[in-house]
């Protein structure tokens, strides 16, 4: 994809971005001293993990994986979507001069989706500096950056700020949904006019507006979600705040019904018995409207290991299954650097 059809219309646009971001900042047109677009892109690297052999993740992730990552400090730090990194043992970094540098894997916090690696060596690039994503809004016009330099940055819009729920009991208030798609989207970048990370890329979306337009797209975790968490990423520890329970059951929402389409082998629903093709009508007798209302009343329930009361039904039989939920991170491999 590097240099391919959908990217030479960018070259204009890197070769003016010094000069529009002077404009906005005030500074002179003159930048003989501003550092080149790879220099400015070199904070955005490749990320290569190394997965558990007995991993929960590896079957629908598989055991190498392979993403962009974004160095956000001079320690090595480098923040990435966290399923690149989800029960890794091991990971490197790659630069856009071709330097390999193996890193530490930290932490993964599973209400934002974020991961965070450190290499152990200088990797002697630009960190890429940190925006405010509340600032981000429809009709913006921004770049997604992925590893590979000027050749794999691309101009795109901003086609919705809204709520995204995703199949595997996460959910995001506001998440930002670009168009048109990135070919490398997974840990990209999404800088706004200043050159500020304000989003980190996690999936390619068929509608992106959520209208039914069918408009493909990115969608990416705001940076504003790193804060709050980012001191217990570096520490490599579990949350501040206590975790949400959590019932290892996958659930599509098709056709205005909630489906079970995978149930977490030896997870709290397939201890309890909630089975594939079930659907998910509410939890303790009050209805689920959508995917988004299912998670908040399962979470309303109180603090993961909480028994989370589900109505399903099955064979055209409602019945209510009681689960006793748990910590996400309990069920995964993930004290695993060696």
């Amino acid at each position: 994809m590097r240099g391919g059809p959908g990217f030479r219309s960018i070259h204009l646009l890197l070769a003016i971005w010094p000069l529009v971001v002077a404009l906005m900042a005030g500074a002179p047109a003159v930048r003989a001293q501003a550092p080149s677009i790879d220099e400015r892109l070199s904070g955005v690297v490749q990320i290569k993990t190394f997965i558990n052999r007995d991993g929960q993740t590896v079957r629908n992730l598989g055991r190498e994986r392979t993403g962009s990552g974004i160095v956000i400090d001079d320690a090595g730090h480098v923040l990435t979507i966290g399923y690149l990194m989800l029960e890794a043992h091991a990971a490197e970094v790659v630069t856009n001069d071709g330097r390999t540098v193996p890193a530490n894997v930290l932490g993964y916090d599973h209400e934002s989706g974020f991961g965070l690696l450190r290499a152990i060596q200088p990797l002697k690039v630009k960190p890429l500096p940190l925006g405010n994503s509340g600032e981000v809004k429809h009709g913006d016009r921004v770049l997604v950056a992925s590893f590979g330099g000027a050749a794999m940055v691309a101009p795109v819009f901003v086609v919705a700020r809204r709520e995204f729920a995703g199949s595997w009991e996460y959910l995001l208030d506001k998440a930002i949904f670009t168009s048109p798609p990135h070919p490398a989207w997974s840990g990209a970048a999404l800088l706004n006019r200043e050159g500020q990370v304000v989003g980190v890329g996690s999936l390619i979306i068929r509608d992106v507006s959520g209208e039914g337009a069918g408009t493909p797209g990115n969608m990416f975790v705001p940076i504003d979600r790193l804060s709050p968490v980012l001191a217990d990423l570096i520490d490599d520890k579990p949350p501040s705040k206590p975790a949400r329970p959590w019932l290892g059951v996958n659930t599509e929402e098709i056709g205005g019904r909630l489906l079970v389409s995978r149930v977490t082998p030896d997870g709290p629903a397939d201890k309890a018995g909630i089975q594939r093709g079930d659907i998910v009508t509410g939890v303790d007798g009050e209805p689920a409207k959508s995917l988004a209302d299912l998670y908040r009343k399962v979470w309303a329930k109180g603090v993961a290991g909480v028994t989370v009361p589900l109505d399903v039904v099955r064979d055209d039989r409602k019945r209510r299954v009681e689960i006793k939920s748990m910590n996400r991170r309990d069920h995964l491999k993930l004290k695993s650097t060696y």
